[in-house]
């Protein structure tokens, strides 16, 4: 149970500990409407051709992190590309290191595309399960020790990969041939920065307009309920996640959880920080800052049943902060809810689910149930 903990949290902090210079999401049609990326901070896509051009940028210095050519191949490919990293599409044979990519692939239909994927133990996607039972699509390890035998028999014509500053990029490209796509999805830090790297599947699948649409019903989504909030009252005060080994990992004041907080009408306690990474505080800190905060929001990955009365016997310092009193913990089983595989590109159901928990009076008239995050309750 300890170890699957800390593996979340371990999750979580990688996921959020890179600095992004852009805080905020950026419409870029004002300044380069050829751009077909509106609100990344990391990938451009411009139209080339009877293709694209892609480039992803570095978060780490002022390099690249790939340029990419995206070109049908049903058409000859132009003489001026021949030395370029070229992705033929609709991909046929395709290793994700993310769940968030495989989620797209699946949503989409395009599964079968999809031949390997990276640590398949942490999915209860049923589909996912079956087509690995069925050796349909196969399980080729971890990120730092591929099975690279399983790879190389998958004959992949495009590895997307998850870019860490810390984890180098593997050699198996060369090994393959496969072009090796920095799918930098994790270090945007607005919720619609983050999905819409979904368009990126669609422009690998030529399914462009079906995932501009899905975006775009986002957008519109999203945006309805943070105008709802911008007029709230009273803005609730709300902090955040577990300690594990006496050490908080909290969301920078500029990270992703931070933005979605702001959105649906609560004030993050640590809002006034600058970072977009985890910060590690001390517990006597997070009880000083965060004691008479209205909200304590919980991502929750153990077996065992989550409850107040749990919560009490692992540490008794728990029980005094004003959110355990008042019953306002709003918790997310990670495994259940498949957070991790499909929230990046539901922005607009978390930011629902907080906005019903941080405001309720706004969704009176309406029958809603959580997906994510729900009001924990005591045991009867």
């Amino acid at each position: 149970m300890k170890k699957l903990l800390f593996i979340c949290i371990s999750m979580i902090f990688v996921l959020s500990s890179c600095e992004n210079p852009a805080n905020q999401a950026k419409d870029k049609s004002s300044s380069d409407s050829e751009n077909l990326m509106k609100y990344t901070s990391y990938i451009d896509v411009t139209n080339y051709k009877s293709g694209y051009y892609v480039n992803i940028s570095n978060p780490w210095n002022d390099k690249s992190l790939g340029d990419f050519y995206l070109y049908p191949d049903s058409l000859e490919l132009p003489n001026e590309l021949e030395n370029k990293a070229v992705i033929r599409t609709p991909v046929k044979n395709v290793i994700a290191y993310s769940s968030t990519q495989w989620s797209v692939f699946l949503e989409l239909k395009e599964i079968n595309r999809v031949k390997g994927i990276l640590e398949s133990n942490y999915t209860d996607n049923p589909e996912i399960k079956r087509l690995l039972a069925e050796k349909k699509i196969e399980d080729v390890g971890i990120e730092t020790s591929l099975k690279t035998e399983i790879v190389i028999n998958l004959h992949p014509d495009v590895i997307l990969y998850t870019p860490y500053s810390t984890v180098p990029k593997t050699e198996i490209g060369e090994l393959t041939g496969a072009v090796m796509f920095p799918f930098a999805d994790y270090l945007e830090n607005h919720p619609l920065g983050r999905a819409e790297w979904l368009k990126v599947i669609g422009f690998l699948t030529c399914r462009e307009k079906d995932t501009d649409k899905w975006f775009n019903d986002i957008v519109t989504r999203y945006e309805s309920l943070k105008k709802l909030c911008e007029n709230a009252e009273k803005r609730p005060t709300v902090f955040s996640d577990l300690p594990f080994e006496g050490q908080w990992y909290l969301p920078g004041g500029a990270s992703y959880i931070a933005q979605i907080f702001h959105d649906a009408g609560a004030d993050y306690i640590w809002k006034d920080n600058t970072s977009t990474a985890s910060l590690p505080v001390d517990a006597e800190t997070v009880l000083s800052k965060a004691r008479d905060a209205d909200f304590w929001r919980v991502m929750n990955s153990t077996n065992h049943k989550f409850t107040y009365e749990g919560l009490a016997v692992e540490n008794e310092l728990y029980t005094y902060f004003k959110a355990y009193k008042n019953r306002n913990i709003i918790v997310c089983d990670i495994r259940k809810s498949g957070y991790f595989e499909k929230s990046e590109y539901e922005p607009d159901i978390l930011l629902k689910d907080f906005v019903y928990a941080f405001h309720p009076e706004m969704m009176e008239n309406e029958d809603y149930m959580p997906k994510y995050f729900y009001r924990l309750k005591d045991e009867k």
